[in-house]
């Protein structure tokens, strides 16, 4: 049997153990990996990779274009505003892993606080809970940094010895009363100012597109911290130390109300493009619509999801373009040195250490600025919805799948993964409605299947990225 009968072969094997959806999709994975085994071999390496990652593209293309003929162009365009964004989360821990090898397993939290930093930059202010407690809060905070500033000082300073450690722990000790005693009372006044639609000390009212930035350097920030505690593990505990940082900040945004609202999330977050009522209120909008011979209402939705796809395409070309000027540069051969040999790099004069903070910070940074892309898309943030799953594990699929090491291979990775996540969970409802319908109403091998079904999305991302591993264990794109 040849090789495309062998790739027919195991699809129609895995779409009966599944569904004809991820049966398809495993098809096109897997004529994409004989593609890949062929153009490795054959003559014209550099040509037949080139025209191997565009077929690649434009299989993720297809399968967006199919969606929208089939379920609708807001569905599609949903599918695709969101895959800009997860590209750009891959980018953002490509760097991290490809660039330097660091296994940072805390992306949640730094895409929390990107969300984060959109809400403190594009929220109005709360004037009444500014006026109730805001100052006591800002107070109470300076006093604890100045607490942790002192500490730090007082530890350098004084020689080693009894006094030294006695002093720190008084100073720890009086700073801690004092911070919880004014911080504590200005948070009480805030919280009481409104709870149910506020709450919280709000935001500085500026354009939500500063707020993407800000975000990046919220995550930046938090990862100097981190980096400068946690770098110098061994790589697996490296992963266990990122993974309880992220679970502290999504701890501290759910408990902090007076924040950003807590578990009461914030809402109505200002958006950088127009809303579908005002376009529909536009008569040459409407006019257009129907010229066009569109229904107004979905026309405007889907003029909506095109200006964010256009902003969102905007900074993922720009992203790609530094990443990939980094990655040539004299800067990313050093890194891509560093993390093949430590050793060898740091007996030629690197500071392994401090480039290893470099890139955990801009890695960071981009997964900072995705989670505030996205936060704007969602128009809220909802701390409670930050879970490990989702906003680590998957990134990671994506990484891995498009190919570690590689900027065109993680944007790949982002687009195909986000697609299958979405679209499997649906598509496995209906297989399992078709499979149990001759079974009895109230069977309990039906209501079995039919409440397995949300868990197709976890099959096929454990099938994927089986046979990638299996077939290109360097990824669809692979490093050069």
């Amino acid at each position: 049997m040849n090789s495309m009968g062998m790739v027919a072969v195991q699809a129609v094997v895995l779409g009966a153990l599944g569904y004809f959806a991820g049966g398809a999709a495993v098809a096109l994975l897997l004529v994409a990996l004989r593609l890949l085994a062929f153009g490795v071999t054959a003559s014209g390496a550099a040509g037949r990779a080139d025209l191997r990652n565009a077929a690649l593209f434009a299989i993720v293309a297809v399968l967006l274009v199919y969606s929208g003929a089939t379920q609708g162009w807001n569905v599609a365009l949903g599918i695709f505003n969101m895959g800009l964004i997860s590209a750009i989360m891959a980018l953002g821990v490509n760097m991290q892993w490809g660039y330097a090898g660091l296994f940072n397993v805390g992306i949640m939290g730094f895409v929390a606080l990107g969300g984060l930093g959109a809400v403190l930059t594009g929220m109005p202010p709360v004037a009444e809970a500014w006026a109730a407690g805001g100052l006591r809060v800002l107070a109470g905070l300076a006093i604890g940094a100045a607490t942790i500033a002192g500490a730090v000082v007082l530890w350098k300073r004084m020689a080693k010895g009894a006094a030294r450690g006695w002093s720190m722990v008084a100073l720890l000790v009086v700073g801690f009363f004092l911070f919880r005693f004014v911080f504590d009372a200005g948070v009480a006044a805030v919280e009481a100012v409104n709870p149910a639609s506020t709450g919280y000390l709000g935001g500085l009212g500026l354009p939500v597109l500063i707020g993407w930035p800000v975000g990046g350097l919220l995550a930046a920030g938090a990862a100097w911290i981190v980096g400068k505690t946690a770098l110098g593990l061994r790589s697996d505990y490296l992963a266990i130390a990122t993974l309880g940082i992220a679970e502290i900040v999504i701890a501290v945004m759910k408990n902090e109300d007076w924040l950003a609202r807590g578990v009461k999330n914030v809402i109505g977050l200002p958006r950088p493009v127009p809303y579908e009522v005002n376009l529909q209120d536009t008569a040459s909008f409407v006019q257009t619509a129907r010229d066009l011979g569109m229904d107004p209402v979905e026309a405007s939705s889907i003029a909506v999801k095109l200006c964010y796809a256009g902003l969102f395409g905007i900074v993922l070309i720009a992203l790609l373009w530094l990443s990939q000027a980094a990655l040539k540069s004299p800067w990313g051969r050093m890194m891509r040195a560093i993390r093949d040999n430590e050793v060898a790099a740091e007996a030629m004069g690197k500071d392994v250490t401090r480039r290893h903070l470099q890139v955990f910070i801009l890695g960071s940074a981009v997964c900072g600025l995705a989670g505030a892309m996205m936060t704007t898309l969602d128009g809220q943030l909802t701390p409670g919805t930050y879970q490990p799953l989702r906003f680590t594990f998957l990134i990671w699929v994506m990484v891995i799948v498009g190919g570690s090491g590689n900027n065109f291979g993680a944007v790949l990775g982002g687009f195909l993964i986000w697609f299958l996540w979405i679209q499997v969970e649906p598509m496995g409802a209906w297989v399992m409605q078709i499979v149990t319908w001759p079974l009895p109403e109230g069977s309990m091998l039906r209501d079995h299947l039919a409440d397995s079904a949300a868990y197709m999305r976890y099959l096929t991302m454990g099938v994927v990225l089986l046979l990638v591993l299996r077939f290109s264990p360097r990824g669809l794109i692979p490093e050069k």
